[in-house]
């Protein structure tokens, strides 16, 4: 089954060029076009992709960031990946907080966007680097006293497990990588939630960004 392709953005150009990219690759299938976000969900809700590529900056007050949080509400088994010439921090921390699961630049090389499609198809999530280092260098410098004397508490363990965890790895996958069971992976996460004051997975990846745990050169 081909992973189905909804893209969002206010230029038709771009939206012709990336069909292209993502048509001529087997296993991936553009279904639809939308040039706002009130197009976007329409189309989203009819058609079901697996994936929508969402810019940011669209037309009559719905930008990528509002329409990625409307959408994922409304339908939270699709992925976003944020397509945009935007590097800046702020941005990226948006649009992680948005529900986003890739962030892509358009300057970036069109193999790029394909690797960041079939990985947040498989549940990992996918950053361009250079906006991720900025955001690493930003959080470090501004990271809580307290959440670095929790850090310290985790054992080697739930370290290792935390950063498989904030990189999209399902229990199962960190269980197998670790040659551990999916149960004792559970209780780690349980632990480390516990001793960092976390709540969600979103919580958790946000908090792995701070620390540096994620490598975006993979």
């Amino acid at each position: 089954m081909n992973i189905r392709i909804l893209l969002v953005d206010d230029h038709a150009v771009v939206r012709s060029g990336l069909k292209m990219l993502i048509d001529a690759q087997p296993d991936l299938e553009v279904v639809g076009e939308a040039a706002d976000g009130v197009e976007a969900i329409r189309q989203a809700l009819e058609l079901k992709p697996h994936i929508v590529i969402m810019d940011l900056n669209m037309p009559n007050g719905r930008n990528g960031l509002y329409t990625t949080a409307e959408l994922l509400r409304s339908m939270p088994e699709i992925k976003v990946i944020i397509l945009t010439m935007h590097d800046d921090e702020e941005y990226l921390f948006q649009a992680l907080k948005s529900g986003a699961s890739g962030y892509v630049l358009k300057s970036s090389p069109g193999t790029e966007l394909i690797q960041a499609i079939r990985q947040v198809y498989q549940g990992q999530a996918y950053l361009h680097h250079a906006a991720a280092k900025k955001v690493i260098e930003g959080y470090l410098q501004s990271a809580s006293h307290d959440h670095t004397d929790a850090f310290q508490q985790l054992t080697d363990r739930e370290k290792e497990i935390l950063s498989l965890v904030a990189k999209g790895y399902t229990n199962k996958e960190v269980a197998d990588l670790l040659s551990i069971s999916a149960k004792t992976v559970e209780n780690h996460k349980a632990n480390i939630m516990d001793k960092l004051n976390l709540n969600t997975r979103r919580d958790l990846i946000r908090f792995a960004v701070k620390r540096g745990l994620l490598d975006f050169d993979d």
